[in-house]
């Protein structure tokens, strides 16, 4: 089973994506991890990776394709991989199709995470103004300046792809601001398993 979760920063993808691995046995895959992992191996792609990010610059996109194709065939991503953020643009996304397509795979859900973006700047303003009452130092990338940005950068990014996945009939979407537990729950009951792959009610 190979899906992608959609989410904001904050939204707790992260969590569910460690759930989802203990829960199906898939791995959780990030752009970065992919890309450090290829540049490690010393691969072609990893190498013209190394290239772009030893300068500051953004990965193009087929080099990011090349080290999810590497990257998805090993051993621990047999039983199927959960991608967490990526694709972030609708050209990744028919390139990721096209790659998966060409090794007999597919995705088999994308499942939006559908959080209050108020609320989570509230949630990282509340967080930095505990952090300054004892003492500590707030992080430059986590205020409700940086997140109310990253938020933008976010939806900016993946409105079309969330559009992309609906046309297809793919995409699901839960809430995201229920307790870790009720989201687990559904997600789950979004994917497209046997009856016998659930849990029991």
């Amino acid at each position: 089973m190979n899906l992608i979760l959609l989410g904001p920063p904050g939204a707790g993808k992260g969590t569910q994506a460690k759930r989802l691995e203990a829960r199906f046995g898939l791995k959780q895959l990030s752009t970065g991890d992919m890309l450090r992992a290829a540049v490690a191996a010393g691969s072609p792609v990893g190498q013209r990776a190394k290239e772009y990010m030893d300068a500051g610059k953004l990965v193009p996109d087929d080099v990011v394709i090349g080290a999810v194709d590497e990257r998805i065939e090993q051993p621990d991503c047999k039983a199927g991989v959960i991608f967490d953020g990526f694709p972030r643009t609708v050209p990744q996304a028919e390139a990721l199709d096209s790659m998966l397509g060409r090794k007999g795979r597919r995705l088999d859900a994308v499942v939006e995470l559908k959080v209050d973006s108020s609320a989570l700047v509230d949630r990282v303003r509340k967080r930095a103004e505990e952090t300054r009452a004892s003492g500590g130092q707030v992080r430059a990338d986590d205020t409700p300046e940086t997140m109310e940005t990253r938020l933008r950068v976010y939806h900016e990014q993946t409105s079309p792809l969330i559009a992309y996945y609906a046309k297809r009939g793919i995409l699901k979407a839960v809430d995201g601001m229920a307790t870790i537990d009720k989201v687990s729950e559904a997600i789950e009951a979004a994917l497209p398993l046997p009856k016998q792959g659930r849990n029991p009610a």
